[in-house]
C-alpha cells in the first residue's frame, strides 16, 4: 500500500469550506502529521472568502539543501505548481515556515477545476519537501546536468534526518528506528523488499539493495548522518523511471520510503498481535470447553460387594 500524497484532513478542510462559502464561519484548525509536519488552517467570520494554510516543517539539518528554513527551490515549485491562484505570505505566520493565501472568490466556479485545485493544496508537503528531489530527477529525465550542485546532495525527509542522493542517479537512506523491535522488523523487512524486486514483474522497477553498512556512494557524507541501526536501502534511479508523468510519483515515492517502511512495520506489529490474541483467546476457551471425569467406584461396568466378617469364612470353607 503505497501512501497517498495529499493530506486527507487537509483535503476536507478545503472542500467542505468550498461547498459552503456562502455560511460565515470561523475556523481554526491545527494538526501534525508524519510526525514532523504541522498545519494551520484559517477562516474568519469577517473574511469568508479568505483562507490561510500555514505549514512549519522541521528544522533542517546543517547537510541538507534549504534557504530561509524551506528545501531548495521550495518557493519556484509553488508558484509552478498552483500559478497565481495563491499568495505567498512574507514573512509568514509566526512559528511556521511558509503561510499561503488563497481567495476563493478568484476561483474559477468549475467543480472539476476548483477539486482539483484543492487537492494540489493538500499535497503542499509534497510540493515543498520534494523540491531539491524534484530539481535533480527533472535534469535525469532531459538528460542534463543539474548546475551548482555537489556529487553527494543530502535531502531532508525527517526531524534531523536526510537522505542522500550521490551522482545523480542513486538514493540511498540510512534506515534508523528508536525502538528495537521496530529496527528487527524493519531490518527483515527491507531484506524481503529487496528480495521482491528481483520478481520477473518487477524488472522495469528501480534496481534495489540492502546493506548493514554505508554503501561506497556514501563517501565523504558527514559521519553522524551514517548511523542507521536497520541498515542502508539504495535504490538506481534511470531517466525512464521520472519521464514525463513518472516523475511526481517517483519523487513522492522516495521523499516519504521511510514513513512508508514505517507504516508497514506498525501494520505487521498490528497484524501479529491480533494473531496472538486470537490465539489465546481459542486456547482460554477450549480450556473453558474441558469437563473433568466424574468419579466412579465401578470398573469395567462391574459392581463390587462388601463382605463381612462371617461372609468371608463361609466363601473359604466352600
Amino acid at each position: 500500500m503505497m501512501l497517498q500524497s495529499h493530506s486527507r484532513f487537509l483535503l476536507q478542510t478545503l472542500l467542505t469550506r468550498a461547498q459552503n462559502l456562502d455560511k460565515a464561519v470561523e475556523l481554526d484548525y491545527q494538526w501534525i502529521e508524519f510526525d514532523d509536519v504541522r498545519y494551520h488552517v484559517q477562516v474568519t467570520i469577517k473574511n469568508p472568502n479568505i483562507l490561510l494554510l500555514s505549514v512549519s516543517l522541521p528544522n533542517p539539518p546543517p547537510e541538507a539543501m534549504s534557504f530561509d528554513g524551506l528545501p531548495l527551490g521550495a518557493i519556484e515549485a509553488i508558484k509552478t505548481t498552483y500559478g497565481t491562484g495563491f499568495q505567498i505570505l512574507d514573512p509568514p505566520r509566526d512559528g511556521f515556515s511558509l503561510t499561503l493565501k488563497l481567495n476563493f472568490s478568484k476561483v474559477r466556479p468549475d467543480e472539476a477545476y476548483r477539486n482539483s485545485l484543492l487537492t494540489k493544496l493538500a499535497s503542499i508537503r509534497e510540493v515543498v519537501m520534494g523540491a531539491p528531489l524534484k530539481i535533480i530527477l527533472k535534469h535525469l529525465a532531459s538528460r542534463t546536468v543539474a548546475p551548482e550542485l555537489d556529487r553527494l546532495v543530502a535531502i531532508m525527509h525527517r526531524p534531523n534526518e536526510t537522505f542522500f542522493l550521490a551522482d545523480k542517479v542513486t538514493v540511498a537512506f540510512p534506515m534508523r528506528f528508536k525502538d528495537s523491535v521496530d529496527t528487527i522488523l524493519a531490518t527483515s523487512f527491507l531484506k524481503q523488499f529487496v528480495e521482491a524486486r528481483r520478481a520477473a514483474s518487477l524488472s522495469s522497477a528501480p534496481s534495489c539493495s540492502w546493506s548493514p553498512t554505508a554503501p561506497q556512494e556514501l563517501e565523504g557524507a558527514p559521519k553522524e548522518t551514517l548511523s542507521a541501526n536497520a541498515g542502508f536501502v539504495t535504490f538506481v534511479i534511470m531517466p525512464r523511471h521520472v519521464e514525463g508523468e513518472k516523475l511526481d510519483p517517483t519523487v513522492w515515492n522516495l521523499s516519504t520510503f521511510h514513513a512508508y517502511v514505517s507504516y508497514h512495520v506498525k501494520c505487521s506489529e498490528g497484524f501479529m498481535h491480533t494473531r496472538m490474541r486470537r490465539r489465546v483467546e481459542s486456547m482460554i476457551q477450549a480450556l473453558d470447553q474441558a469437563k473433568p471425569l466424574e468419579k466412579t467406584r465401578s470398573m469395567n461396568n462391574k459392581s463390587f460387594k462388601r463382605l463381612g466378617l462371617n461372609d468371608a469364612n463361609h466363601t473359604t470353607s466352600k
